[in-house]
């Protein structure tokens, strides 16, 4: 089988996270700068077997989306010209971060590490991806 990648897709930052090849476990990735984002998907789809790419859906408690959602369309519509094999999936990413931040804390972390925002992006799209796989 091939892997899911998912993307928590933010301005500054993003986090990724993938499953094995069974597509059974979500484990983090990397939590890079977006700028490098596409360099470092080129890179990681020419070397994996990637099935489906799961973005985040930023949906605010009321229900509308985020301001966000303007960019990570323009981003799907790019990766959808750079790989028009692999769709592209939408699952909502309310409290993701919330919920990764206390995980993070509750892990015995340092505060340095506690603090690092990489792995905090990381532990996010782990989550948008462990959902996604318990609602398959």
């Amino acid at each position: 089988m091939s892997k899911i990648l998912a993307i928590d897709y933010g301005e500054k930052r993003t986090g990724l996270a993938e499953t094995d090849d069974m597509q059974i476990i979500a484990s983090g990735l990397a939590g890079i700068m977006t700028s490098q984002l596409i360099p470092f998907l080129e890179k990681y789809i020419s070397e994996n077997s990637v099935e489906k790419i799961i973005i985040g859906l930023p949906i605010r408690l009321n229900g509308e989306l985020s301001e966000i959602e303007n960019s990570i369309k323009k981003f799907i519509k790019n990766i959808n010209s750079l790989f028009p094999t692999i769709p592209v999936e939408r699952v909502d990413e309310r409290f993701t971060s919330k919920i990764a931040s206390h995980y993070i804390s509750q892990s015995g972390k340092n505060k340095k590490n506690r603090e690092n925002k990489h792995l905090l992006d990381e532990v996010s799209a782990t989550l948008i991806l462990q959902t996604y796989l318990d609602k398959k």
